[in-house]
């Protein structure tokens, strides 16, 4: 198996998705001790906003091409993708855009698009400083709606989302939301083959 782990949230020590993630990921790991984790920090090394890239050989073209290749070789993808603003950081969106390739992840048919990608599996570490899963803020959230398009685009269907939500709430809500995630993760063993 091979896993490829990626945070976007700069917060450091103190993020509730980077958290998440490191306990999917060993959880996953425990299942598959074999896997083989390629790790990408968005935020310790970010991804420059996409731009055309003309020359093959530059370094942009270079980084593009590894990034692709990362995502192209992973049977599942773990994904720390805290909310920010009702959407996700433009870290992860970055990466995102070095990822749907026409082409290459994705193809125009005379059907329309048709996504390239089935097979994959993603789990998504998702942490919210309110409540946006349901209730009055529900329309808020583009944060789960885009990530589900985007993937779903490029043929992902195996999308799980772990929620901390209302992690700025209080700090006794905190402490909840991340034990419920947890509780979830501890369920992924069963799924992860």
């Amino acid at each position: 198996m091979k896993l490829l782990h990626l945070d976007a949230s700069p917060l450091g020590q103190h993020s509730v998705s980077r958290e998440l993630t490191t306990a999917i990921v060993n959880q996953l790991k425990q299942e598959h001790p074999s896997a083989a984790v390629t790790y990408r920090d968005l935020t310790a090394h970010p991804l420059p906003h996409w731009t055309l890239v003309v020359d093959a050989e530059s370094e942009a073209a270079k980084q593009n091409q590894t990034v692709l290749e990362e995502f192209l070789a992973a049977d599942a993808i773990v994904v720390g993708a805290p909310m920010y603003n009702f959407s996700v950081p433009s870290q992860l969106k970055a990466w995102i855009d070095r990822v749907a390739v026409a082409g290459k992840t994705f193809q125009y048919t005379e059907n329309g698009p048709k996504g390239l990608m089935s097979g994959k599996r993603v789990i998504i570490a998702s942490s919210r400083g309110g409540v946006y899963s349901s209730g009055p803020a529900a329309g808020m959230d583009f944060q789960e709606t885009y990530l589900r398009t985007v993937l779903g685009f490029l043929g992902i269907t195996d999308i799980q989302f772990i929620r901390a939500e209302g992690v700025n709430m209080s700090a006794d809500h905190k402490v909840q939301a991340i034990a419920s995630a947890r509780d979830t993760i501890s369920t992924l063993a069963s799924k992860a083959a």
